[in-house]
C-alpha cells in the first residue's frame, strides 16, 4: 500500500491498454505502477511491493506473461496476479490457471466494472 491504498502494477506492451486500466483505477482510488515490457515489469514490481499484478499474457516475446509471472514466484511474490488475454474466456475454459501461478485471467477489453468488482473482493 501506498499512502493508504492499494497499489496496482500493470504490464502490457500496450500503450493503450495502460492508459485505459489506469484512468479507471486512479479514479476509482488505487495508486497505479505501469510496465510495457516484462523485463520492465520485474524492474517496477522490486520498486513498488505491488498488492496486485494484471499481466498481459502475450507481449514482446510469444511466452513473456507467462515466463514474467515465473519469475516472480522465485522472487517470492505473495501478491495476487491476474493475466490480461485477448483468450481469456477461451484460457479460463480449457486452462487451469493456478497451475500457471495465476489467481485469475481477464479477458481483453477488460470490463471495468467486473475489474473493480473483483479487485474490492480480492484486496478488500
Amino acid at each position: 500500500m501506498q499512502n493508504g491504498k492499494h497499489v496496482i502494477l500493470l504490464v502490457d506492451d500496450d500503450p493503450d491498454i495502460l492508459e485505459s486500466l489506469r484512468i479507471v483505477l486512479e479514479a476509482n482510488d488505487y495508486v497505479v505502477a505501469t510496465a510495457g515490457s516484462a523485463e520492465e515489469g520485474l524492474s517496477v514490481f522490486g520498486e513498488t511491493s505491488p498488492d496486485l499484478l494484471i499481466v498481459d499474457l502475450m507481449m514482446e516475446e510469444i511466452d513473456s506473461g507467462a515466463n514474467f509471472v515465473r519469475e516472480l514466484e522465485r522472487l517470492g511474490n505473495r501478491a495476487p496476479v491476474y493475466m490480461l488475454s485477448s483468450t481469456g474466456d477461451h484460457l479460463n475454459q480449457t486452462t487451469d490457471f493456478s497451475t500457471l501461478g495465476l489467481t485469475g485471467v481477464f479477458q481483453k477489453p477488460i470490463n471495468p466494472d467486473m475489474l473493480l468488482a473483483i479487485l474490492r473482493a480480492k484486496l478488500g
